[in-house]
């Protein structure tokens, strides 16, 4: 294979940054993150560096600063296009630059341009962001350093060209990554796990309410950093106040107090126990090339093979009553049925067929004409959809399909799975967000199936309408909420409210936030009490890094708070055409907050040392694994549907007015064009050298017994069955009870095996369970503690009738 360096001169020399350190400090569920990357110019030239890297889509960026020698510059927040012209005037004049700036395209894609960096000098860039925690399906609170940063798709005719996928190995990676981690919580913590190996965990206190953890020696950069963080007793409804900015104006965001009010909805058992048939269920599936990526590193199973059984565990466990259809799409889309069937065993059979014959095979990844084909299709009356998407994430246009969700918000759940490393935050979540669903990523050597299987629990929950909340303060407190509508509700999921606080409060007040919202046609309330007293750490007392040297960023939640009231007011713009008033609100909430927004960056500018510039600047381009700039966004950087405001051209252009473009324009722009050729193609590695076919790998135990169920809930007594079991046909039969049926017997059988020998997995297998014991009950078989004791002797279990729900 070819280096993969992703240099950007003819030259294509060596890269000059070193290595990068992450400190990340969580308190409860909010994380703040530094990171360090430290750079070194070795050439005999003066340097630019462009370093482009992906963040969370929900992080607020808010810090960012440059220590070069023994100079220390602190980046101010301003308006985009005024740092842009200030960056480039500072490089021209021989002047130390760096700018950090988001993409308008994909909002978790930042580009740092680190410019003017001398000869063998070297400079230190320190980015600090804060974000919310998100939990799991297993009440774990999930942390991920994005480190992948997979090619975005860009569809044919929306203004620039296709993407091709390619990869670059970790080893080929010029950098070091360094990662360590600080927990608190008022509640102990009880473990910390990941994708990547760890030192053992160190508790810094005997209630273990605090710990350190950090990544193990030779960890590579092949995969992003994923940390579930598990509490005890943990995600119970609490509230925060944090005191506002002393030297901010009152009034304002900054200089008010700001609370977040983390609520976990409870519903009444009787709404809970209702029927859950009404629905409509809506597969998509991502088929495009990079679906038959490993899962993750090291796997033998394909991103779409693992979908494919997930798929099958969901129409498994569907319910009775319901509709149900499934598309796939890549550069192109397909769908089993013209539009959703009722759910039988022959839709089911038929379905299935079409599944087990999708490969990955349909190209890029255009996931918003699906989508628009999906929304165009009539309501079901009184079958409320319910949307899963499973995609890898590498999409270009997310604000668009995010857009596309958030219009038919009203008329559909969206329930959204991020598959293996490099998915894109920002579309996983937001289509969760915008859609009023669930959102869950799948990275490292996770099973997917629980992960869905609790979302679909979620999406048989009784749709939430209604919603609304409202405070009870003192006499002349008032709260602004600055969070958007809360657009769905679960049982026992987080949801988080930020409100601004005016007014003068009493020592020692308390003030109560209530919950309204009609589920099942029940008006519902939930309330939370909480005190008005500022925590004592929340915003004066700066924590330090785990170096000491630096304060980490204060006033999480007011950067928080501010983050969420700018994302709104973007969508604003994006939806009504972009307003010069509403530009200027949201200008001037991220530089009060100092919280970057697409219409601002971060600008650091060293003014001490102003000697002209001798010649052009050499330019380097610092890669990612699975890099953006080879493949994917080679070709966006010249696209020009974005104009000025695609942060990749912006690179280019810079460069060109600062290089002589007779001698470099063209051959760097021929470098760029002709680095496809670098591109890994799949077929090099994958090639069987063999004679034979390769083996299809065994299908799981549990998946094989799972495929033979019937949609009603039943299981049939037949080889199949027998071999999924680890018997004979003929030891099926001999013993079996004389008076019971044969799917009755099956259905049992079935049911002590699952109980029996998968328990460790019962959360993936816990509804089409219940599906089977609801059958049995219906049939009111005479018969059942003589099955159940029959087939505790045949399979060596010892497995209790009400255990099966029986």
């Amino acid at each position: 294979m070819s280096n993969l360096f992703c240099l950007l001169t003819p030259e294509l020399d060596s890269v000059p940054l070193k290595s990068i350190d992450v400190q990340l400090e969580v308190k409860d569920h909010v994380a703040t993150v530094v990171s360090t990357l430290n750079y070194e110019n070795k050439e005999d030239k003066p340097l630019e560096a462009v370093f482009v890297f992906p963040l969370p889509g929900d992080a607020a960026v808010c810090h960012f600063s440059a220590q070069i020698g023994k100079t220390h510059i602190v980046a101010e927040v301003k308006e985009k296009q005024q740092v842009r012209q200030v960056y480039d005037d500072a490089l021209s004049s021989g002047q130390q630059a760096f700018l950090l700036e988001e993409s308008e395209q994909s909002p978790d894609i930042f580009s740092l341009s680190v410019g003017s960096l001398p000869a063998g000098e070297s400079a230190s860039i320190r980015l600090e962001y804060v974000t919310e925690l998100a939990v799991q399906a297993d009440d774990g609170l999930r942390f991920c350093l994005p480190v992948v940063l997979n090619p975005r798709y860009q569809p044919q005719g929306s203004g620039g060209p296709s993407v091709q996928v390619t990869s670059v190995p970790a080893s080929l990676v010029p950098y070091s990554l360094s990662f360590s981690a600080q927990v608190s919580s008022p509640r102990p913590v009880s473990k910390v796990e990941s994708n990547s190996s760890l030192e053992p965990l160190q508790y810094l206190n005997t209630d273990q309410t605090q710990a350190t953890v950090k990544l193990a020696a030779g960890h590579k950069i092949d995969r992003d950093i994923e940390l579930l963080i598990y509490y005890k007793d943990a995600h119970q409804p609490s509230a925060v106040v944090e005191a506002g900015q002393a030297s901010a104006k009152p009034g304002t965001l900054m200089g008010d107090p700001v609370v977040m009010v983390s609520l976990y909805p409870e519903f009444p058992e009787l709404v809970m126990s209702k029927s859950t048939s009404c629905r409509e269920f809506v597969f998509l599936l991502d088929r495009s090339g990079s679906m038959d990526f490993p899962i993750h590193c090291g796997s033998d199973q394909s991103r779409i093979a693992s979908a494919k059984d997930t798929l099958l565990l969901l129409l498994k466990s569907l319910p009775m009553g319901c509709y149900f259809n499934i598309y796939s799409f890549g550069h192109s889309y397909e769908h089993v049925f013209p539009k959703s069937r009722k759910y039988s065993q022959k839709n089911l059979k038929q379905a299935l067929k079409k599944v087990e014959e999708m490969e990955a095979n349909l190209g890029g990844t255009d996931i918003l004409g699906p989508l628009q084909h999906i929304y165009g299709q009539p309501c079901i009356p009184k079958k409320p959809k319910q949307l899963f998407v499973f995609t890898d994430g590498e999409v270009y246009n997310i604000k668009a399909v995010l857009d596309e969700v958030k219009k038919n918000s009203e008329f559909h759940r969206c329930f959204s799975f991020g598959i293996g490393e490099g998915a894109s935050s920002e579309l996983i979540y937001g289509m969760a967000r915008e859609g009023g669903g669930h959102a869950q990523f799948i990275v490292g050597n996770e099973r997917m199936q629980p992960k869905v299987i609790q979302s679909l629990r979620f999406s048989l929950q009784p749709l939430v309408t209604d919603i609304s909340s409202s405070w009870d303060l003192p006499e002349g407190v008032s709260a602004t909420t600055l969070s958007p509508p809360l657009a769905g509700l679960f049982q026992g999921q987080r949801s988080l409210i930020y409100a601004q606080l005016t007014g003068e409060c009493p020592d020692a007040a308390d003030g109560c936030l209530t919950l309204r919202f009609t589920t099942a046609g029940h008006q519902c309330q939930n309330q939370l009490r909480f005190t008005l007293q500022p925590a004592a750490d929340a915003a004066n007392d700066a924590g330090f890094d785990q170096k000491g040297d630096m304060p980490l960023t204060c006033f999480t939640i007011h950067r928080l708070a501010a983050r969420t009231l700018i994302r709104s007011l973007e969508w604003e713009q994006m939806e009504h055409g972009e307003q010069v008033e509403g530009i200027k609100k949201v200008v001037d909430l991220s530089v009060q907050s100092g919280v970057s927004s697409v219409f601002t960056a971060f600008l650091a500018v060293n003014k001490s040392n102003s000697k002209p510039v001798q010649g052009p600047l050499i330019y380097r381009e610092n890669p990612t694994f699975m890099p953006v700039l080879r493949g994917g966004l080679f070709d966006l950087m010249f696209d020009d549907s974005w104009g000025e405001r695609n942060i990749f051209r912006r690179i280019c252009s810079s460069l060109r007015k600062r290089a002589s473009a007779s001698k470099y324009g063209k051959a760097w722009k021929n470098k760029l064009l002709s680095a496809k050729a670098f591109g890994f193609k799949k077929s090099e590695s994958t090639k069987n050298t063999g004679d034979s076919e390769p083996r299809k790998p065994a299908r799981d135990p549990l998946l094989e017994l799972v495929s033979l169920q019937d949609a009603s809930g039943c299981w049939l007594v037949d080889p199949c069955l027998a071999a999924a079991l680890g018997k004979s046909i003929e030891e099926l039969e001999k013993t079996k009870p004389a008076s019971a049926k044969q799917n009755v017997w099956g259905t049992i059988l079935a049911l002590i095996w699952l109980y029996g020998f998968q328990v460790d997995t019962k959360d993936e297998w816990e509804l089409l369970a219940m599906k089977a014991a609801s059958w049995l009950r219906a049939k009111k078989a005479v018969c059942v503690t003589e099955c159940v004791e029959a087939g505790n002797f045949l399979l060596g279990c010892d497995v209790q009738t009400d255990v099966l729900g029986l």
